[in-house]
C-alpha cells in the first residue's frame, strides 16, 4: 500500500522562518525536514514508496525530460530533501517520459492550469521549458537532458551532475554481437558509407525525434543536422517507434541502436533499482576495443564515448533558494549529500567532477 504523507507548512513554520534565514540556516532546515520526514514514515510504519513513473504527491520543483536520467531523477526524488516541507517533504517532482499523456504539474489551487502533453526526451523537455517561461505559467521548473546546448545564448543554464557512456546494441543473438567497432566504423554506419559488418546488412536505428541520446549519438558520429540519412531510421521493421534504451526496436540481426549504458546497468538490476527492464535481446558492444562496462558491472569511465547528463534551468532562476540549494554547485545536495551520489551510482551512473557547474548555457 502507498501512503503520502503532506507535511503542511502551517503546522510546521519553523521551517519556513528557517527558509527565510537561506545561506545561514541551510543545514539546520535540513536536518529538520529530515527528522520530520523520518519521524513521519515511523508513525505510519512505511520506510520506502514502491517505484512508480510519476510523483504521488505535488513537489516543489517540477522535472520533464530526457528518458535517459527519468530513473535517477526518480532516485533523487526519493532523497533530496523540500528545506519548508512546502508542498512536500522531498523537493523533486520528476516526469517520466513515457506513460499517459497529458501530465498534471500542479494541483487544481494553482493560480494557473499546468496539464501538459507529457514532454518525451530531453529537447522534448527543454521545449516545454521554454515554453513554460513564455507563457509564466510556472508548470515546470527545469528540464532533464542527456544532452548540451544545442543553441547558444544564456536563457538556459545546463547543470551537470552526473556522467553517462553510450554504446552500440545488437541483438545478443545477432551475427554483429561481439564485433569491436571503431567510432570512425560507426561514423561510416550512421552516415550510409557502409551498408555491411562481416557480411551481415547493418540497419542503423536513432531513438525518436526529442531524444537527446539521439542528438548525442549523431553529433558524436558526425552525421549531418537536419533530415536522417536514408539508410537510417527512427521506426523498427515493425513500423514502430524506436523509444529510446528500449531493447525491443532490435528485431532483425542487423539492427543496431545507441545505448545508454548507464540505462543499461540500471535496468540490469531492476531488482534492485525497480527500473523496469526494456532490454529485451539487447547486448551492449565495444567502440574501440574498449567495454562498455567494467568486471564489476559499473560504468566504464574509460569508454570512449561519454558525456555528461543535465538538469536545466532558466538561468534568471538559479539563484532561488531550493534551486540553488538542491542542484547549483559542488555543496549542493545532489552534488554533495552522500545519499545522493549513492543514488546516483546505484542508477548507472558514475559521479562527474562538474557537479553543479552553471557555466554551460544555450537557449536550447
Amino acid at each position: 500500500m502507498e501512503i503520502c504523507i503532506p507535511l503542511h507548512p502551517v503546522l510546521h513554520p519553523e521551517l519556513r522562518e528557517l527558509r527565510r534565514e537561506t545561506k545561514v540556516n541551510v543545514n539546520s532546515v535540513r536536518r529538520a525536514a529530515v527528522a520530520l520526514a523520518g519521524a513521519a514514515a515511523i508513525a505510519v510504519g512505511v520506510l520506502a514508496a514502491p517505484a512508480q513513473a510519476d510523483p504521488s504527491d505535488f513537489r516543489g520543483l517540477v522535472g520533464v525530460g530526457s528518458d535517459t536520467t527519468q530513473d535517477v531523477l526518480q532516485g533523487l526524488s526519493d532523497v533530496v530533501i523540500d528545506p519548508d516541507a512546502d508542498p512536500s517533504l522531498f523537493l523533486i517532482g520528476s516526469y517520466h517520459a513515457t506513460g499517459p499523456s497529458p501530465i498534471q504539474t500542479r494541483p487544481d489551487t494553482w493560480p494557473n492550469d499546468c496539464t501538459i502533453a507529457r514532454p518525451n526526451g530531453s529537447s522534448a523537455g527543454i521545449d516545454a521549458l521554454i515554453n513554460d517561461i513564455a507563457q509564466g505559467t510556472d508548470c515546470v521548473d527545469f528540464a532533464r537532458s542527456s544532452r548540451g546546448p544545442s543553441t547558444a545564448g544564456t536563457n538556459l543554464t545546463f547543470v551537470p551532475f552526473a556522467i553517462d557512456g553510450v554504446t552500440w546494441a545488437v541483438r545478443s543473438d545477432s551475427p554483429l554481437a561481439g564485433t569491436n567497432l571503431t567510432r570512425q566504423q560507426l561514423s561510416d554506419i550512421y552516415n550510409c558509407r557502409t551498408t555491411q559488418v562481416g557480411g551481415t546488412t547493418v540497419n542503423p536505428l536513432v531513438p525518436q525525434a526529442g531524444s537527446g541520446t539521439r542528438t548525442y549519438w549523431l553529433t558524436e558520429l558526425q552525421v549531418p543536422s537536419g533530415a536522417l540519412p536514408s539508410c537510417v531510421h527512427d521506426v523498427d521493421t515493425a513500423g514502430q517507434q524506436v523509444q529510446e534504451h528500449d531493447g525491443s526496436a532490435l528485431r532483425g540481426a542487423g539492427d543496431i541502436m545507441p545505448y545508454s549504458i548507464a540505462q543499461y546497468i540500471a535496468q540490469a538490476n531492476s531488482a534492485s533499482t525497480g527500473v523496469e527492464d526494456r532490454r529485451g535481446a539487447a547486448a551492449l558492444q565495444q567502440v574501440n576495443g574498449v567495454a562498455p562496462r567494467t568486471a564489476q558491472g559499473t560504468l566504464n569511465t574509460a569508454f570512449p564515448i561519454t558525456r555528461s547528463v543535465y538538469n536545466v534551468f532558466e538561468t534568471a532562476r538559479l539563484g532561488e533558494f531550493e534551486i540553488d540549494d538542491a542542484f547549483v554547485g559542488s555543496g549542493s545536495q545532489v552534488c554533495a549529500d552522500a545519499g545522493a551520489r549513492s543514488t546516483i551510482q546505484r542508477y548507472g551512473f558514475a559521479l562527474n567532477a562538474n557537479c553543479g557547474a552553471t557555466n554551460v548555457t544555450g537557449n536550447r
